[in-house]
């Protein structure tokens, strides 16, 4: 239908594809994300391979930056980064956010199943006291924002809610309820809800039009990496506390821990839970660090976008008005 009835009026320009920009990023981008995987599980931490990809990141991103300073049409706009201090903060609370998001989607569910003894299925459903805060508050917030223009509070109570939450999720041990569980989750939620929305508005709000698509494209990327690269770090971190305490011959499976000895599987739970809170003790440094990015944006009036003015009209506190003009033509 879209395709049928939509009728946009559009101009045809000869686009110069940044290739190289393009092979750099993927090369760099791929490096992190393998070395956050790896390392501390398949290799260790100073293992020539962890190193490697290191160094292969790292000369990636500093050619990655010599060439979008040269390309005609970059890729990423370097001036995105330098026009306005809100758009790197807007990213550092997009990457706090997606470690978050992506961390307790993963991991929370597994704590559940193993050691407060949830099905799969009830897992997923309580998941729903984080979820559903998200859908409610962002939506609040957005029209809030709407009608005052004012966002900049959001982002800090939603770090804040975020510090809390996954502060309170640290302190988890093998005999915390599934009540206390969700408690906390809905403060995560909220400020995930609070968060997310709000710095992909500041994002926007912060570049000028010619760089709308390249800034928003990125807000994706770094959302989509910060949860990435916490999945990674997450499942090392996990993987250090839990696998010394877990038998050669046993499987991970819940069901499968349930055939342990005595002794055995309370050693292999109280691992997990020390697992888990290592993962979100982690995500709380990493979200009050987000608070404090989220301190220093600066609130500018919004962007407004409207319909473009007709010719031979003016346009006077956002109403067109015919020009004298044209009312006597």
């Amino acid at each position: 239908m879209a395709w049928l009835k939509l009728q946009v009026p559009a101009r045809r320009i000869q686009a110069r594809i940044d290739w190289a920009g393009i092979a750099l990023l993927t090369l760099s981008i791929s490096a992190i994300v393998l070395a956050a995987t790896w390392a501390g599980s398949t290799y260790a931490w100073g293992s020539w391979q962890i190193l490697s990809l290191g160094a292969a990141a790292i000369v990636g991103l500093a050619l990655f930056v010599q060439v979008e300073k040269r390309a005609g049409e970059p890729l990423l706009p370097l001036s995105v980064f330098t026009g306005h201090r809100n758009y790197p903060l807007a990213m550092i609370l997009l990457l706090a956010a997606g470690v978050v998001m992506f961390g307790a989607g993963l991991y929370l569910p597994l704590f559940q199943q193993t050691v407060q003894g949830a099905s799969a299925t009830d897992s997923g459903l309580l998941m729903l006291p984080m979820m559903i805060p998200v859908v409610i508050v962002s939506t609040v917030a957005g029209k809030v924002m709407s009608a005052t223009g004012k966002y900049k509070v959001f982002p800090v109570v939603g770090t804040l809610f975020l510090t809390a939450g996954t502060g309170l999720l640290a302190t988890m041990d093998a005999h915390t309820s599934s009540l206390v569980t969700s408690f906390s989750m809905v403060l995560v939620g909220i400020g995930l809800g609070f968060t997310l929305q709000m710095a992909g508005t500041i994002a926007q709000n912060s570049v000028s039009l010619r760089d709308m698509g390249a800034a928003m494209s990125s807000v994706n990327l770094f959302r989509t990496l910060g949860g990435s690269l916490g999945v990674a770090v997450f499942g090392s971190l996990f993987t250090r506390a839990v696998q010394p305490h877990l038998p050669a011959d046993a499987e991970t499976d819940p069901n499968a821990l349930r055939d342990l000895p005595a002794g055995a599987k309370d050693a292999y739970l109280g691992a997990f839970a020390t697992g888990t809170s290592h993962i979100f003790l982690t995500a709380a440094i990493l979200c009050a660090l987000a608070f404090v990015a989220a301190v220093f944006v600066i609130e500018v009036p919004l962007k407004k976008a409207g319909p473009p003015v007709p010719t031979g009209t003016t346009e006077v506190s956002g109403t067109a008005k015919a020009s004298p003009a044209v009312t006597a033509g």
